[in-house]
């Protein structure tokens, strides 16, 4: 057992005993705007990341495990950790490999994006497709976790299609419009100059964030299926007439609150059905 396995199972160790989640529940890591929907869960319960030994402290999104049930199913939330908080990639996907440990099986990453493609507009819903991530570390980096995944694991098909297909479905019934497309994660916490952008849209990405890639990554090598949702707050840089800018981003997320939520409750349903 590796360093990073043993402070995994150190965590794991003090959840075991104080999570028990049923078979089928569908993990969710929250992006920017995406963690209202914990204030709808029943039967809640939660433990903060503060209190587990040796592990990453969130400084910007809500760092805690957070489960219950999301219009009847079963789900479970990790509060996320990001490459720009000054954590190594590893660390970054500790969350979701702790997830793999309770049981998950099914995760749904969801994130904050600028818009580069044409009518990927702020308050666009788009579901990731494939994703880039030529801009910083892989979490899989150093000695191989063995006991979670094999040393060079297959992307193709990352984001599974037969998710892909429940999240279609899901729109549909929460009536909220989803594109479909291409992802790309940044290091951030700048945001991408305009030069960036085109390159990121020569090398055929929609949309730009700082999160999601890495964890997906990291999710594949741990055998569990991945969908991913991103939510458009802005335009990237160059692409409107505005830069992009935080606090208005946070402001458009929490118009699209009502949709975002109708979104995960439809999809989590979705996925149950697969089981």
């Amino acid at each position: 057992m590796n360093a990073m396995e043993e402070r995994l199972q150190k965590a794991f160790d003090h959840l075991k005993g104080r999570i028990r989640l049923p078979a089928g529940t569908v993990g969710i890591i929250p992006g920017t705007g995406w963690g209202d929907v914990a204030d709808a869960l029943e039967d809640k319960g939660a433990i903060p990341y503060d209190e587990l030994p040796d592990f990453p402290r969130a400084t910007f999104h809500k760092g805690a495990f957070t489960w219950g049930k999301l219009g009847g199913h079963p789900v479970i939330l990790a509060g996320r950790l990001h490459y720009y908080e000054g954590r190594s990639p590893d660390e970054t996907v500790m969350p979701l490999r702790l997830l793999k440990l309770l049981g998950v099986e099914k995760l749904l990453l969801t994130n904050a994006s600028g818009g580069i493609a044409p009518g990927l507009v702020p308050g666009s819903f788009m579901a990731v497709t494939d994703h880039i991530q030529l801009f910083l570390p892989s979490p899989l980096r150093g000695e191989n976790l063995a006991s979670f995944g094999p040393r060079f694991p297959d992307m193709t098909g990352l984001y599974s299609p037969r998710l892909l297909a429940a999240l279609a479905r899901a729109a549909e019934r929460a009536g909220v419009p989803l594109y479909r497309g291409v992802y790309a994660q940044m290091p951030g916490p700048q945001f991408e100059t305009p030069a960036e952008v085109r390159a990121l849209k020569l090398l055929g990405a929609d949309a730009v964030g700082m999160s999601t890639a890495t964890e997906a990554v990291a999710a594949r090598h741990a055998g569990m299926e991945v969908a991913g949702i991103s939510f458009v707050t802005n335009f990237a840089a160059g692409i409107g007439e505005l830069p992009p800018g935080h606090e208005d981003r946070f402001a458009i997320a929490a118009q699209a609150a009502p949709a975002m939520a109708a979104l995960l409750k439809e999809a989590v349903a979705e996925f149950a059905l697969l089981d």
